[in-house]
């Protein structure tokens, strides 16, 4: 596999407290990469960094052999990085194919004159954009494709709200999904139909994929390799197996009485 995104002795800080501290990763082509700590660990700060909505202080990122430090949200999403967030940020009161035509923003000709006079370019260009937002829908099929739809996105239960948010983030025509705490207040069904659903993202799209997650069977279940942080540092890297076990990992989930109960059985 070949390095996708990559980076080097990535930090951050916000007065004295260094959010992310000297943090080297890379995710690779057609991998999931887990990214796992305890709260305030440094996560989505990383993923701010990656995305262009945070700085770096110090440190380098490159993805699919562009520099991204410096470059705009928007810029990074047209190189092909794309992201969810913590908390479903849809628009409410827009329908499911409105808001999964949204993530085409980013890659829209189409000004003003445009779309006030409707020139031919303009409305070829959205249907090219309509066509594509269907297009995607389709891959979670009947949960947001038929009458769904034209349903207004607030009408969605809680895990289809979920699917829209991937949804929308596919539409920007990405190479590499961002996905954070996507399993975050779903029943134990809903995990599983995640856990299939972000290996399909992978296996049939083709997507790399680094996700945060505090639900350790979902990274169980999907990730090639887990990175772990604890105070804005790298702790640990490998298989989920060899993270979990890691006596650094333990302390820093469950303190150092659960390390020492872990070590001596």
């Amino acid at each position: 596999m070949s390095p996708l995104l990559e980076v080097a002795g990535l930090s951050k800080r916000f007065g004295g407290v260094r959010a992310v501290d000297g943090v080297d990763f890379v995710a690779n082509e057609g991998e999931i990469v887990g990214v796992i700590g305890p709260n305030g660990a440094g996560k989505t700060t990383l993923f701010n960094i990656v995305t262009g909505f945070y700085e770096p202080d110090e440190g380098s990122m490159t993805f699919d052999g562009h520099n991204l430090v410096g470059l705009k949200p928007n810029q990074i999403t047209k190189l092909g990085v794309a992201r969810t967030f913590q908390a479903v940020r849809l628009f409410p009161n827009m329908t499911v194919l409105e808001n999964a035509m949204v993530g085409q923003h980013a890659r829209t000709r189409a000004g003003i004159a445009g779309a006030v006079f409707r020139l031919p370019s303009t409305v070829r260009e959205e249907e090219r954009i309509r066509r594509r937002a269907e297009e995607v829908l389709s891959f979670f099929g009947r949960r947001l494709t038929g009458p769904r739809m034209d349903q207004m996105a607030s009408a969605l239960a809680y895990a289809d709200r979920r699917r829209l948010e991937i949804a929308r983030a596919m539409s920007t025509e990405p190479k590499m999904l961002l996905l954070d705490e996507p399993a975050a207040g779903m029943n134990p069904a809903e995990k599983d139909g995640l856990i299939e659903l972000i290996a399909r993202l992978r296996d049939e799209r083709g997507y790399a994929i680094v996700l945060i997650e505090h639900d350790m069977p979902v990274v169980r279940g999907v990730s090639d390799r887990v990175v772990a942080l604890d105070y804005g540092s790298k702790i640990a890297e490998g298989t989920y197996d060899e993270v979990a076990g890691n006596p650094r990992v333990i302390e820093a989930y469950l303190g150092k009485k659960a390390e020492q109960e872990e070590q001596t059985g």
